[in-house]
């Protein structure tokens, strides 16, 4: 009867031990959860409306775009600055200043204004066109392969005839910290000439510090007539001091005779509104949470 009764005592003790540990026992995460894994970077998280990643935020490129850079009403300005040589010591030099601000419905508006500079004659510097831009994402970032968006630009220039350049803008990310772009281009006149001008932009990138400092290359190919064509190809660089700014130096050489012998561009953005590192994105399923 008492080696019964220590047999019953033992096996309760063993029940209760066995409850304890597994009211202990990590929870295992709900699969609706949003799960991030470790190793993935800071900027390569989803952070805007449209579940954008920081990196795409904060322009990457010079002459590739991609997808959207501003959440709805969102606002920013950029100061471009563009150098181009020629042989014979012929110098131009492009000074572009650029309002972004983002727009329901996965769009985007941008509008710049463009004076130019060309050592060649005595114009000095002088106001070459007033362009609107205007983007459209047909999804949210991930939700279709390359992340498609459309862009048109129309161009009021000063002098000759106005410009119109619709493109199509693809994007993604791959691995860890690294980024591309490409853009398929088509540029022409609204009057005059009409000469149709087919381009191709694209550019690679690898995060060597989270959201403070990349590295890369960017390439652009030009066909602005029948007989000949521009290609331009070289490194790039991102520094982004704060949440809010960027700062991209991008120096190109030319690799065919009708090229420049190159081109280097100097951007530097400011974001205003909130940090979107702050308010960070969420999908539909934890946004009632």
């Amino acid at each position: 009867m008492i080696q019964k009764s220590i047999a019953l005592l033992s096996a309760a003790t063993l029940i209760a031990a066995g409850s304890v540990h597994a009211q202990q026992a990590p929870v295992p995460p709900r699969v609706d959860d949003l799960v991030v894994s470790a190793d993935v970077l800071s900027e390569d998280k989803p952070v805007g409306d449209y579940g954008q990643p920081e990196w795409v935020k904060q322009r990457r490129f010079s002459t590739t775009r991609i997808h959207l850079q501003k959440n709805p009403w969102e606002m920013g300005v950029e100061e471009w600055y563009r150098v181009r040589t020629y042989d014979g010591g012929r110098v131009t030099q492009r000074s572009q200043t650029e309002f972004e601000m983002g727009l329901p419905y996965r769009m985007q508006l941008d509008i710049y204004e463009k004076t130019i500079h060309d050592n060649s004659d005595d114009k000095g510097w002088q106001q070459d066109e007033f362009a609107v831009e205007l983007r459209y994402a047909f999804a949210n970032w991930g939700a279709l392969h390359l992340n498609p968006a459309l862009y048109f630009e129309y161009a009021f220039a000063y002098e000759g005839s106005d410009i119109i350049e619709p493109k199509i803008l693809f994007g993604d990310d791959f691995g860890v910290g690294w980024h591309w772009g490409v853009n398929l281009i088509h540029e022409t006149q609204v009057w005059g000439e009409k000469t149709p001008e087919w381009a191709i932009s694209g550019g690679i990138s690898k995060t060597l510090v989270d959201n403070l400092l990349s590295i890369g290359v960017e390439g652009k190919w030009t066909k602005p007539d029948s007989e000949n064509y521009e290609a331009i190809f070289g490194p790039s660089l991102q520094w982004r001091p704060t949440d809010h700014t960027h700062l991209d130096l991008v120096t190109m050489a030319g690799l065919t005779n009708s090229s420049p012998n190159a081109e280097c561009w100097l951007i530097f953005g400011y974001d205003f509104g909130g940090s979107s590192k702050t308010q960070g994105y969420k999908p539909t399923s934890l946004a009632g949470r």
